[in-house]
């Protein structure tokens, strides 16, 4: 099971951009899906997650972002708003199957499955 994660590059302050994760051998409706982010320094974190049940976001992110998937394309996509220096990270997909949790959750232990990551920076 694979995860790929893209979409990340050089933001200014303020401005957006739009995470994707494509998870291959496996349909979004068999497992919940996770956006983590990881800064230099710093432990992994969770950033927001989705299943059928709903969505879920970290305090730090609510507002800015917004997570939706594409069941056509089966793919997962993180939209990053009014981006600060702040959001600066190294920023995951992950899943886990719908069988092993209720509903998502943004605690990096819930996951067993993870992408490679994409470098998100916010600078100006």
């Amino acid at each position: 099971v694979q995860l790929q994660a893209s979409g990340g590059g050089l933001v200014q302050p303020g401005g957006s951009l739009r995470l994707s994760c494509a998870p291959s051998r496996f349909t979004l409706g068999w497992a919940h899906i996770g956006w983590f982010r990881q800064a230099p320094g710093k432990e992994r974190e969770g950033v927001s997650c989705i299943s059928r049940s709903g969505t879920k976001y970290a305090d730090s992110v609510k507002v800015r972002f917004t997570i939706f998937s594409d069941n056509d394309t089966n793919t997962v996509s993180l939209k990053m708003d009014n981006l600060k220096p702040e959001d600066t990270a190294v920023y995951y997909c992950a899943g886990v199957q719908r069988s092993r949790l209720l509903s998502c959750s943004i605690v990096v232990s819930s996951y067993n499955y993870w992408g490679q990551g994409t470098q998100v920076t916010v600078s100006s």
